[in-house]
């Protein structure tokens, strides 16, 4: 089996390109067939990883944070390749769901020599998600928190709770039309995180009961809040028990469409769309991914 690495050397503020040293020693320990590319700028991954994967089979690494994950399963999917992750970005989120391993060399040894598991993504329209695409008061502040990781004095792992604050203050609920499958829910709403995945934001756990294997999506819905309950709601959503809050309800669908009279910033894995409506797939076992807890 050939090996490709796909670095992103801007993630984690430049830190990620500490690694290529890393995995060439490793694959050469190995002996194994291994490609390294780096990317050059934003798709530059999808591009990357369709070239050689449509050629044959593969196992993939994205070495970066979550979006370029999401640009190599976009490159992936409709192959028989296997996703790797090795997190190295600001946030990493997809990779709690497969991995209890922290030190990033011992992860590059696993996912070398990890078995893989079919897991479900995302569709956004004609794009791949795999881990969680949202819409509302969370989406701009994935919009806010990529401005404060640019900054240098600002850790990448503050900057989304640092972001909360800065972008509850005046935020207005918006009227969407949210329709999952037979259940449809018309009301003024603070956000809807679309779930495959367990956290975002660095670790938030929107999604408790996430399962990326059960063919469906877990939505987190959240009617219009004050600010005092929403700066309440943010300490519970990261630990996953914000079903407590009774502006807050949990579904399961496989569709979803979101309508709005007005266009939205709509977050998926971290990257950032502007539209009105918006329809949401599960695509059950679409991707073949190393898991190494």
């Amino acid at each position: 089996m050939k090996h490709l690495f796909i670095v992103n050397p801007h993630a984690g503020k430049g830190r990620t390109s500490s690694l290529i040293p890393v995995i060439d020693k490793l694959c050469k320990e190995r002996a194994l067939d291994y490609i390294i590319k780096s990317t050059s700028g934003p798709g530059d991954a999808t591009k990357i990883v369709r070239e050689y994967t449509r050629q044959e089979d593969m196992r993939v690494y994205s070495v970066g944070g979550d979006g370029t994950v999401n640009e190599v399963v976009n490159g992936i999917v409709n192959t028989n390749s296997s996703l790797a992750i090795i997190p190295s970005g600001s946030g990493n989120d997809f990779v709690r769901n497969i991995t209890n391993i922290e030190n990033l060399e011992e992860i590059i040894k696993a996912s070398i020599d990890g078995e893989t598991q079919w897991v479900d993504l995302g569709r956004l329209n004609d794009k791949y998600f795999i881990n969680i695409s949202s819409v509302g008061l969370d989406a701009e502040i994935v919009y806010t928190a990529i401005k404060l990781k640019k900054l240098p004095f600002i850790p990448p792992k503050f900057a989304y709770l640092l972001s909360i604050f800065i972008t509850v203050f005046g935020y207005k609920s918006k009227r969407l039309k949210v329709i999952m499958d037979d259940v449809e829910v018309d009301t003024e709403t603070l956000l809807v995180a679309i779930a495959n995945g367990k956290y975002y934001g660095g670790g938030m756990k929107v999604s408790p009961m996430s399962d990326i294997s059960d063919g469906y999506f877990d939505i987190c819905h959240a009617r219009k809040a004050g600010t005092f309950k929403i700066l309440r709601l943010f300490p519970r959503l990261i630990k996953g028990v914000h079903d407590s809050i009774k502006e807050v309800t949990f579904y399961k669908s496989k569709k979803v469409r979101i309508i709005s009279e007005v266009e939205l910033s709509v977050n998926i894995d971290g990257e950032l769309l502007r539209m009105k409506n918006i329809d949401f797939e599960i695509i059950p076992r679409a991707i073949n991914v190393v898991v190494t807890k």
